[in-house]
């Protein structure tokens, strides 16, 4: 295989290198061809053809590139040979001052290996895959006598059946919504349906067949669950046929209310069949996957198809593809993917791939059973690769489209603010409280592609308890730079140091930032501070604030304007929430919680037997102890810790 060898990604930290960042830093730095080299050889010295991964690793500890290799001897011993190397590869080797080894049993366990490394360090080298959304999938839970259907998303903890991928939350929730009219299942938590003593609203609109208060015994429900198996499983039509015959027999006997419920359970089940944007009958689980490139960008469009359903679509756009084949983008790409997702059983693709062969076997391996890469040469699959193949153009040229209208938008953001060129990294700040109460900080970061809400921080106020929006904002900035301070004080490392602050907030926002940058001794930071204008910014007069007291304003269409209150509905939106979380996590807290060594269950006991924390507090001992689930030694904590001082 050539260079560079196959990566994945995850979600970037803060302070790591993004695909735009990667070729500027490397771009300007000062090469040192032969200090690179000689770590190399160094690390070669004690190297043996086995198979394994290897990290190129820079001055500072930061990792440039993993990759894998069948034999890590002759891999590593390439980066030596100058000049077969690309502009790209001996950039990377200029920056190389150590390396790390891993052996591994096989060249496929190799590959495994590297994917997880991909993951936690992103390298600027990497070919990334810059979509950090998990997929949801539709779980039917197993552990109680009555399943629930519900969306779940990352790690599978829970046991019983999952489908999917879905392409967004919002088919996921539409086909849930269409399944509970079909199959009339619970979506209720276990604690709700416990404690029931009549229907809820679900089943007064025909969404719940009721289980909680026995208006459906275990019998019929286990049937239920079983058709919604096998509708997720692609036997749809035998469903169907099966809710036919029923409601056929049902108007027969002259039972038309239960006829009446089985023909809305069919146009549900019609609905769902309608949504399906393409006809994959005859398929079954299947994975396709195409690609476009234009201009140096490229799109991965995938179907996801399971039972002959189309679940959904989504187009990915890879970062750090330069000097890269499409192929290699490709393969890179679905390993990347299936880090997160199970492969399918099938994986179809556009175009032939760099050792599919490796690359099966450590999906198979993965997988725990087998899976098959092919070409859509003919029939039904062609149709679907070239159905993927009309999609990834079209996204990808509305993605250069909407790049170019961001370019343009960044520029004139850099001349209206007078800053020296568009900025890459943008940082929007704003707080959320009550009258200083449960007050939360926050920010959110652009840059040239949209929203990077992997980086975006929340700051819980700590010595700002009062009613001060300027004293807040103060407390946040304060440890934000203090922290840019300590992890880069020569700002060398991207990611770290805004090009363009901006502050929710007037001029007394803006002089409490000023004053917080001047103590640290930090210069050359551009601020903004964004206040709202007459009628609360309703009609769009926002008042930009700079660190000079100057003021400029924008007028009422400007695109600029819009995509500036786009930034501070942002940040509000976030600190919102934030704020929000923190107040119900308060409403739910218990003074139990302060006395160590009860966990829920005991607290639980507890509240239970006396019915509030306050009678708790005033329990003798003996009445402590008598309280169910409660043992003596638990119940000498609780009285101690109220009565220490008595």
């Amino acid at each position: 295989m050539s260079d560079p060898p196959r990566t994945r990604s995850s979600a970037a930290p803060p302070d790591r290198f993004t695909e735009s960042h990667a070729i500027a830093a490397v771009a300007s730095a000062q090469p040192d061809l032969d200090a690179g080299v000689r770590a190399i050889r160094e690390t070669l010295r004690t190297l043996k053809a086995r198979p394994g991964v290897y990290r190129m690793i820079d001055g500072r500890g930061d990792v440039l590139y993993v990759g894998k290799a069948r034999s890590l001897k002759a891999r590593v011993a390439n980066y030596t040979q100058l000049s077969a190397l690309t502009n790209r590869l001996r950039r990377m080797v200029s920056q190389t001052r150590a390396m790390e080894i891993v052996v591994t049993g096989s060249e496929a366990e190799a590959l495994l290996l590297e994917a997880q490394l991909i993951k936690r360090f992103r390298p600027p080298f990497n070919v990334l895959l810059r979509d950090d959304k998990s997929f949801p999938f539709i779980l039917l839970r197993a552990e109680h006598d009555f399943p629930r259907i519900t969306k779940h998303r990352g790690a599978r903890r829970f046991k019983g059946s999952y489908y999917g991928p879905f392409a967004s939350a919002g088919s996921v929730n539409t086909t849930i919504n269409a399944l509970q009219k079909l199959f009339l299942l619970r979506s209720c938590t276990d604690s709700f349906f416990a404690t029931r003593r009549r229907p809820c609203l679900l089943y007064q609109i025909k969404r719940c067949s009721a289980p909680c208060v026995g208006r459906i015994d275990k019998a019929g429900y286990d049937q239920l669950v079983q058709q919604a198996k096998d509708f997720l499983a692609g036997k749809s039509s035998q469903v169907q046929a099966g809710l036919e015959r029923q409601m056929a027999e049902a108007a027969a006997n002259l039972d038309f209310e239960t006829a009446a419920l089985l023909r809305d359970r069919l146009r549900a089940a019609t609905f769902i069949q309608g949504t399906q944007a393409i006809n994959a009958s005859g398929v079954g689980d299947a994975d396709v996957f195409a690609l476009a490139s234009k201009g140096g960008h490229v799109c991965v469009q995938g179907f996801f198809i399971r039972g002959g359903q189309n679940w959904g679509h989504r187009a990915f756009f890879p970062g750090n593809t330069h000097d890269l084949d499409e192929s290699d983008v490709l393969m890179q790409v679905l390993l990347q993917f299936y880090e997160e997702v199970p492969p399918a059983q099938t994986i179809l693709v556009d175009r032939e791939l760099p050792e599919r062969a490796l690359l099966t076997q450590a999906l198979c391996e993965l997988a725990g059973r087998r899976v098959d890469i092919a070409m859509g040469q003919r029939g039904d699959r062609r149709r679907l690769i070239d159905q993927a193949r009309r999609n990834a153009t079209e996204a990808l040229e509305r993605r250069l489209a909407e790049s170019g209208t961001k370019a343009r938008l960044n520029q004139e953001l850099a001349e209206f603010f007078e800053l020296d060129a568009p900025p890459r990294r943008i940082e929007v700040y704003d707080n959320s409280h009550i009258q200083g109460q449960k007050a939360v900080g926050a920010m959110i970061v652009a840059g040239p592609e949209g929203f990077e809400k992997g980086q975006y921080r929340k700051f819980n106020i700590r010595s700002a308890q009062t009613n001060d929006d300027c004293a807040m904002m103060r407390e946040v900035m304060q440890r934000r730079f203090a922290r840019a301070m300590e992890q880069d004080p020569d700002r060398q490392s991207e990611g770290v140091w805004p090009d363009l602050v901006l502050i929710d907030g007037g001029k007394g926002q803006m002089s409490s930032v000023r004053s917080v940058l001047e103590e640290l001794g930090i210069e050359h930071v551009p601020l903004i501070a964004i206040a709202k204008g007459p009628h609360h910014g309703r009609e769009g007069r926002e008042v930009f604030h700079f660190p000079d007291g100057r003021e400029k304003t924008l007028p009422v269409n400007s695109p600029l304007l819009f995509h500036l209150q786009r930034l501070r509905d942002e940040v509000h939106r976030f600190a919102i929430g934030a704020h929000r979380a923190k107040r119900s996590r308060a409403i739910s807290a218990s003074p139990l919680d302060e006395i160590p060594g009860i966990g829920p269950a005991r607290k639980r006991a507890l509240l239970l037997h006396f019915g509030t924390a306050a009678k708790v507090r005033a329990a003798a001992l003996e009445d402590l102890k008598r309280a169910p689930g409660v043992s003596d030694s638990v119940a000498q904590k609780v009285y101690d810790f109220y009565h220490a001082g008595g």
